[in-house]
C-alpha cells in the first residue's frame, strides 16, 4: 500500500476527487465555511454523528463535496488511541466498497503521534492473509480494495518524520503478521531462513543462516534438543543491520522461533493445538523489525538471532528427565520438553555475547502464565536492568504497543534447582511466568537483558484469529530512542561478488 501525507485542509479535502473520504473529527469542532465543515455541523447538530472515539457516519454524494463516499469519524480527544479506534472503524466500514484510494483528512491539527496512530490503524485495518487462500475462495471480496493513502493535515512539516517512521513500521508489522499468520508446513524453519535471505537485500543488512552441522559444531545442545525430534531441520539465522560505526556496540534482538509446538512427549491438549503455528511469533516480530530498519535506516547496529526449529514428539525426541549441556556449559534437567522456548533461546543469548552488545533483548510466546497475568492487553517486561526496562516501557507506550515490568526476584530461582543438573527448565505453576524469565537470566550475565513474554499478545484467536504483529512498534520506537543523533554511519555490508558465510550456510 502506498501512504502519502499531504497539507489539506477541510475545503481542500472537499474538493479532492477521491473514491473515500474520511474526516476524523475532535471534541470542540470549530467548523470553517466550507462544504465538509457545513456537513459535520448538520449532523452534529442533529444528533446524527458524535465525536466519540469510533462514531461514524456515512454518505454518499454529499452536497458540495468532490469525493463519492464521507465517512464522518469522531476521535475523541484527538488522542492516538482514540484516533487509532476511530480509523479503525471507518476503515472497516469500506470494506466492500470499490474505492480503491482514501484520503484520511483530519478536521483539526494533528500532532505526530495522531499521525502515526492513524497511518498504522490503516494498515491494520487493511491487511489480509491469503497466502494459502485459493482465488476462488469465498473471502476475496471482503479485503479492502484499498491501494493508496492520502493522510492529510492542516499542516504536514512538523509530522512528516513520525508519518514515515509509521510507515516504515507498518511494512514491518504486516512482514510479522504474515510469517506468523502461515501454517507451519508454510513456514519451517528452512522457508525462514529464505525470508531472513529476502531482507538482506534491503540496504545496511546481511544474513547468515546455520543448519545443524554449524548449530552442533558451536555446542548448543538445549537448541539440538528440542530440535531432535523432528524431521525438519532447524535453522539458526543470523541478521545484521549495520546503522552505525562499526564501533558502535549494537543492541541484539533474539526471536523464539518454533515454528510448530506440540509440546513434544509432554503433549498439548488438542483444542486450539493448531495456533501453535504463532509460537515463533518473536522470531517474526524480529523479521519485520529488520524490515522496518532497512527501510527506515536508523543510525544503530542491531544483530537479529532467530533458534528455529519444531517441537514434535517423534520417537527420538528429548524425554521428561533427560539432562542437556547448553552452550555455555551449563546443564539442564528437561522437567517437561512443553517448556522448549527457553532452551532454544538460553543458547542463542549465550552467542548473543560474541557481539559485545550494548543490550539484548529476547522476544517469545513463552508462557501461558502470562496470559493469564496480563490478558491480550500488555506484554510481559521482565529486565534487571532499569534503564533498559524503563526505555522499554517509554518505547512501547509511545507505539501503543504497551508492556508491564514483572518482578525478578531472586527467590524466584529457587524453584528452578534440581539434584541431577545445574537447573530445571521448569519450577512449578506459581509464577511461571517469572521463574521463565529467571531460568533466562542465568544466560546473560555479561550485558544489560530484557526479555519480553508475548505469548497473550502476538495473536488473537476466536472470530478475530490472527497474528497482531507485536511488538514490531515497540522494538522499532525502543531502537530510535538508541540511534546516533545526526545521520547514519553504515559500518558497511559486503561488496558484491565477495563471500561471506551467509553463502557458505546455504548449503546447510
Amino acid at each position: 500500500m502506498d501512504f502519502e501525507l499531504a497539507s489539506l485542509r477541510l475545503s481542500d479535502a472537499a474538493a479532492t476527487k477521491v473514491p473515500a473520504l474520511v474526516v476524523l473529527v475532535a471534541d470542540g469542532f470549530t467548523p470553517g465555511g466550507d462544504a465538509l465543515s457545513a456537513l459535520v455541523q448538520r449532523a452534529l447538530g442533529s444528533g446524527d454523528f458524535k465525536t466519540e472515539a469510533g462514531a461514524l457516519l456515512s454518505s454518499y454524494g454529499a452536497a458540495r463535496v468532490t469525493a463519492e463516499r464521507v465517512v464522518l469519524a469522531g476521535v475523541g480527544d484527538g488522542s492516538a488511541a482514540q484516533v487509532r479506534k476511530a480509523v479503525g472503524a471507518a476503515v472497516t466500514a469500506l470494506r466492500g466498497s470499490p474505492a480503491a484510494s482514501l484520503l484520511l483528512c483530519f478536521a483539526q491539527p494533528a500532532g505526530a503521534a495522531a499521525v502515526r496512530a492513524a497511518t498504522l490503524a490503516v494498515a491494520e485495518s487493511c491487511y489480509v492473509y491469503s497466502t494459502t487462500k485459493s482465488k476462488k475462495g469465498d473471502q476475496a471480496h471482503k479485503a479492502p480494495r484499498l491501494k493508496r493513502v492520502t493522510v492529510g493535515v492542516p499542516d504536514a512539516e512538523p509530522v512528516d518524520e513520525e508519518f514515515r517512521r509509521a510507515v516504515g513500521v507498518a511494512s514491518g508489522v504486516e512482514l510479522a503478521r504474515e510469517w506468523a499468520n502461515r501454517p507451519a508446513n508454510h513456514a519451517t524453519p528452512t522457508l525462514l531462513g529464505q525470508a531472513a535471505r529476502q531482507l538482506a537485500e534491503l540496504p545496511r543488512i546481511d544474513c547468515e543462516v546455520l543448519g545443524p552441522k554449524e548449530v552442533a559444531k558451536l555446542g548448543m545442545g538445549a537448541f539440538q534438543a528440542v530440535a531432535q525430534g523432528s524431521k525438519e531441520p532447524l535453522r539458526f539465522i543470523v541478521l545484521r543491520y549495520h546503522g552505525a560505526a562499526k564501533s558502535e556496540a549494537p543492541v541484539v534482538l533474539i526471536g523464539k522461533g518454533i515454528t510448530f509446538d506440540t509440546g513434544g512427549i509432554s503433549l498439548k491438549p488438542a483444542p486450539e493445538m493448531d495456533e501453535m503455528k504463532y509460537d515463533m511469533s518473536g522470531a517474526a516480530s524480529v523479521l519485520g523489525v529488520f524490515r522496518a530498519l532497512g527501510e527506515l535506516k536508523p543510525a544503530v547496529n542491531v544483530v537479529g538471532l532467530i533458534p528455529a526449529c519444531e517441537n514434535m514428539p517423534d520417537g527420538g525426541a528429548v524425554k521428561p528427565g533427560d539432562v542437556v549441556t547448553s552452550l555455555n556449559g551449563q546443564t539442564i534437567e528437561i522437567l517437561n520438553t512443553d517448556a522448549e522456548g527457553r532452551l532454544v533461546l538460553c543458547d542463542a543469548l549465550t552467542y548473543a555475547t560474541r557481539f559485545k552488545p550494548r543490550a539484548v533483548i529476547d522476544i517469545a510466546t513463552l508462557t501461558g502464565a502470562c496470559v493469564i497475568a496480563l490478558g491480550g492487553v500488555r506484554s510481559g517486561l521482565f529486565s534487571p536492568d532499569d534503564a533498559l526496562a524503563d526505555a522499554l516501557m517509554a518505547a512501547g507506550e509511545q507505539a501503543l504497543d504497551p508492556a508491564w515490568r514483572m518482578p525478578l526476584d531472586a527467590e524466584y530461582g529457587e524453584a528452578l534447582k534440581t539434584h541431577f543438573a545445574d537447573v530445571a527448565n521448569v519450577g512449578g505453576r506459581p509464577a511461571g511466568a517469572v521463574t521463565a524469565a529467571k531460568f533466562l537470566q542465568r544466560f546473560t550475565a555479561e550485558y544489560p537483558w530484557a526479555h519480553l513474554d508475548i505469548a497473550g499478545t502476538a495473536w488473537k484467536g476466536g472470530s478475530v484469529k490472527g497474528a497482531t504483529g507485536r511488538p514490531v512498534g515497540l522494538l522499532v520506537d525502543y531502537l530510535f530512542s538508541q540511534a546516533q543523533p545526526g545521520p547514519a554511519q553504515p559500518s558497511g555490508k559486503p561488496k558484491s561478488g565477495q563471500k561471506t558465510k551467509a553463502d557458505k550456510a546455504r548449503r546447510a
